[in-house]
């Protein structure tokens, strides 16, 4: 019987048993799709990550096919940034800087092997027009009353979340009324520069997610196209999710800007070693 090696890391964090735990499946070139859905359902975790060779021609360094329990990922933020530190640090490929190819397209990351840390660009953003508010805070048990504004819509890096900004104290109350995919609830510290975010994403089969680095990206174009942060330039701001969930995340971005539209976005944090091992190969039935 066939087996496949695995790890477990704690993503957006640097102390173990918070952050977003994170699954990577070594040597994955000769499992099927239905294969890796079946272990990503195993872990049961939000996302789980496996690497393969890199498709010839591209110049990446390693490719990858990002799982949740129920669907195939073209682009995670916190699968990256556990990868990478991890095929770094256990010697796989060389850093500093690589390439991850995946489902949306080339992604550079540079890795931090001394502080066990990576920094992601993300694909090319994109931003969707102002959304009504009302549906949104209904499907999470709130009123027009915690909504601050400006006007929710979708962003995205590679992954597309739509934003809500409601007060501090309302974030803490979010619960999940009905059916809402990739939502991002925060509250904007404009003097501090820093979010406090909640990510519902009960779609891919995880109600909320502790830490989610596409979702920090896009929210940087959301800031921008809502002229929360600067329209030209590089603007810097932090991030902190999960604290509701008992696995308080941190994690540090950056919004490229020109002529008031967001062109480019980073998101970058610390990976903690927590567990590895081997798993039996699932079955493939065709």
């Amino acid at each position: 019987m066939s087996s496949v090696r695995y790890s477990i890391v704690d993503v957006f964090t640097d102390r173990p048993f918070t952050g977003n735990p994170l699954a990577i499946v070594f040597d994955a070139q000769d499992l099927a799709g239905e294969q890796m859905q079946s272990i990503a359902r195993e872990f049961n975790l939000s996302e789980t990550i496996f690497v393969l060779p890199p498709s010839p021609g591209t110049g990446a360094t390693y490719r990858a096919r990002i799982f949740t329990p129920v669907d195939e990922l073209p682009f995670a933020g916190h699968p990256t940034v556990g990868c990478a530190v991890t095929l770094v640090r256990n010697g796989v490929i060389t850093g500093p800087d690589v390439v991850q190819e995946c489902g949306a397209g080339l992604l550079p990351i540079h890795v931090d092997e001394v502080h066990g840390a990576a920094t992601v660009t993300g694909a090319t953003p994109t931003v969707g027009p102002a959304l009504d508010p009302l549906p949104l805070l209904e499907s999470i048990g709130l009123t027009e009353a915690d909504y601050l504004g400006p006007a929710p819509r979708t962003a995205g890096c590679g992954l597309e979340f739509t934003y809500l900004s409601v007060t501090d104290e309302a974030v803490a109350r979010v619960r999940l009324q009905r059916l809402v995919d990739n939502l991002s609830v925060l509250h904007w510290d404009a003097e501090q520069h820093r979010a406090h975010v909640r990510v519902l994403v009960p779609g891919v089969g995880v109600n909320e997610d502790p830490a989610t680095g596409s979702a920090a990206m896009g929210l940087g174009v959301w800031l921008v196209t809502s002229g929360l942060l600067a329209g030209d330039g590089v603007s810097q701001y932090t991030i902190s999710q999960g604290l509701e969930m008992h696995r308080p995340s941190a994690l540090r971005c950056t919004v490229t800007a020109e002529g008031g539209a967001a062109v480019g976005a980073t998101v970058s944090g610390h990976v903690v070693p927590i567990a590895s091992g081997e798993m039996i190969v699932p079955p493939f039935v065709g």
